[in-house]
């Protein structure tokens, strides 16, 4: 069972463990913004749209998609979406609104990738519990990724609501 201190921490201590936090939680965010905006880049690739054909020929929200637009047109559609929920979340030093908006899509791409362990054939190894190499080991990353950006959701709305200073911490 955990114990609980009672001293309060000294002020030099208390510095340190918020320049931490806020470091982390910097990294956090444009650590999102980073990944969605390199990886929707890339989608724009034959390569890359090759890659994610296993995914999107078995996912029930893009699948429908492949006769209409094609596998190059439904990757270039993902990049777009992409690109553009890292910019929008990018933007939370100037809009907390808009850096929800982003963090919103994020929650909502994260989610459907993750949907992806579930309907991509060979996800999980024949050894069960085991993640495949490929595409589950690939995937299973997302978990952390959407828990980022859950918080980074939180924390714009925080300070949309007045709970928050901006910096991610209470008053």
């Amino acid at each position: 069972m955990a114990t609980t201190r009672t001293r309060p921490l000294s002020p030099a201590v208390r510095r340190n463990a918020y320049k931490f936090e806020k470091a982390g939680l910097f990294l956090m965010r444009y650590g999102i913004v980073l990944i969605l905006f390199w990886i929707g880049l890339l989608k724009f690739t034959a390569a890359e749209a090759m890659g994610i054909q296993p995914f999107v020929e078995n996912s029930p929200f893009f699948s429908w998609m492949l006769p209409i637009l094609g596998l190059q047109g439904v990757s270039n559609l993902v990049g777009v979406i992409e690109v553009t929920t890292a910019l929008l979340i990018a933007t939370r030093p100037w809009s907390a609104l808009v850096s929800a908006i982003g963090s919103a899509m994020a929650v909502i791409t994260f989610l459907i990738t993750l949907s992806f362990m579930l309907t991509t054939p060979k996800t999980f190894d024949p050894a069960f519990p085991l993640l495949s190499a490929i595409p589950g080991q690939f995937l299973i990353k997302d978990i952390l990724l959407l828990g980022g950006a859950l918080w980074a959701l939180g924390e714009s709305l925080g300070v949309l609501s007045g709970d928050r200073n901006g910096n991610g911490v209470r008053y």
